[in-house]
């Protein structure tokens, strides 16, 4: 699994606590930083979304103080579905539910042993579009197709 990171300087710390995680697990092939001294959260959580899209990784983990700056904007990339989660029920739900892409965490949040034991769960889980939640989100794509068509055709 291919996994890009990132962090403003208010995430910082827990994000190397995860990159170093990931980067030791072998689930884990590729594990690519965004981060940058002077990069906003904004701007880091967009160019993991679009990295996501676009299929040059799997998935994405994003930090900043809350979690929820980085997954509002994040959301904003068309094909994207970002959740912010710090417990079990969150982090499942996220990926087994609504086939969140990227997980935020929030740095002021939750202790960074906390954060690894969640993120070792969440490389394992799978969405199953044939699911409950599968109509559902195919609710939200067809919104999401109707308002925001791809620019590419």
């Amino acid at each position: 699994m291919r996994i890009v990171v990132g962090a403003p300087g208010n995430g910082a710390a827990l994000k190397d606590e995860i990159k170093d995680f990931l980067e030791a697990d072998p689930r884990v092939s590729d594990v690519v930083d965004l981060s940058r001294p002077d990069i906003t959260y904004p701007r880091v959580s967009l160019e993991a979304a679009q990295a996501v899209v676009a299929g040059d990784c799997d998935r994405a983990i994003l930090v900043c103080g809350t979690g929820i700056g980085t997954a509002i904007a994040a959301g904003k990339v068309v094909g994207a579905r970002a959740a912010t989660a710090h417990d079990l029920i969150t982090v499942r739900g996220s990926v087994e539910n609504y086939d969140a892409q990227i997980l935020c965490m929030g740095q002021n949040v939750i202790a960074p042993v906390h954060a690894r034991a969640l993120v070792d769960i969440w490389l394992d889980l799978r969405h199953d579009p044939a699911g409950s939640y599968g109509p559902k989100l195919a609710e939200i794509g067809d919104f999401e197709a109707q308002h925001h068509p791809d620019p590419r055709h």
